[in-house]
């Protein structure tokens, strides 16, 4: 019985250990891999399948309205985002310094994704001033609210062949100040200066859409987040 018991602690203890040395450096894991504890959304879209937190619609329950997953144990305001993603159909995004407007909307900046490529890694902005920038561009957003685009980040071609269909791709959102900058898979998809004062955020919800149109499933995991100084 000790024997047992010894075993069954040092598997313990190892995956502790374990999981512990998957965050990277500086950052907290803020999904446990298991449930939905910390996260809200509406619980006919959003669950946890192979350990990522899944949001899947069908053509018999088709959606009226984009929905979404929000972080409940904390805002976002200068921070990098590191996150795993795979979808088969579809529109998503993930929300960062966003406003709940409640019945599980969600409207703010969005660093956006599709199946068809189209959208990759572009900056959107939910509810508000639409497409901010488009994908392989730097831009200026000025205070009036005039977008100038400034330079390329990486050829857009580059970006979506990097892109694998139905397999796990590594999206980083970084934000600082007013510098807002989208990656995936190690290719930069957009970097941002937003001056308008008076539209832009600088704190907020973190969350994840499922938007209307397909039947579609999209997975988030190995969630990490570290706050910036």
């Amino acid at each position: 019985m000790r024997s047992s018991v010894s075993i069954t602690l040092v598997a313990t203890l190892l995956l502790a250990v374990l999981a512990r040395a998957q965050t990277p450096e500086g950052f907290t894991s803020i999904f446990n891999g298991k449930d939905l504890t910390g996260w809200e959304g509406n619980p006919a879209i959003w669950s946890v399948q192979d350990g990522a937190i899944t949001g899947t619609t069908t053509a018999e329950n088709p959606l009226k309205a984009n929905t979404f997953i929000t972080w409940k144990d904390g805002k976002v305001a200068d921070f990098e985002l590191r996150l795993k993603f795979r979808m088969n159909a579809g529109n998503t995004g993930i929300q960062y310094r966003s406003r709940e407007k409640g019945n599980w909307v969600v409207n703010g900046y969005q660093a956006d994704f599709d199946f068809s490529k189209r959208y990759a890694g572009i900056l959107y902005e939910e509810g508000g001033r639409g497409i901010l920038a488009d994908i392989g561009t730097k831009v200026t957003i000025g205070p009036d609210g005039k977008k100038t685009v400034t330079g390329q980040t990486t050829d857009p071609a580059a970006i979506r062949s990097a892109i694998r269909d139905n397999e796990w791709n590594d999206y980083t959102i970084i934000a600082r100040g007013n510098k807002l900058t989208h990656i995936i898979n190690g290719n930069t998809t957009v970097e941002v200066i937003d001056e308008q004062a008076d539209k832009r955020a600088m704190e907020g919800v973190l969350a994840f859409q499922v938007h209307v149109g397909p039947p579609m499933r999209v997975q988030f995991k190995d969630i990490y987040l570290k706050e910036l100084k």
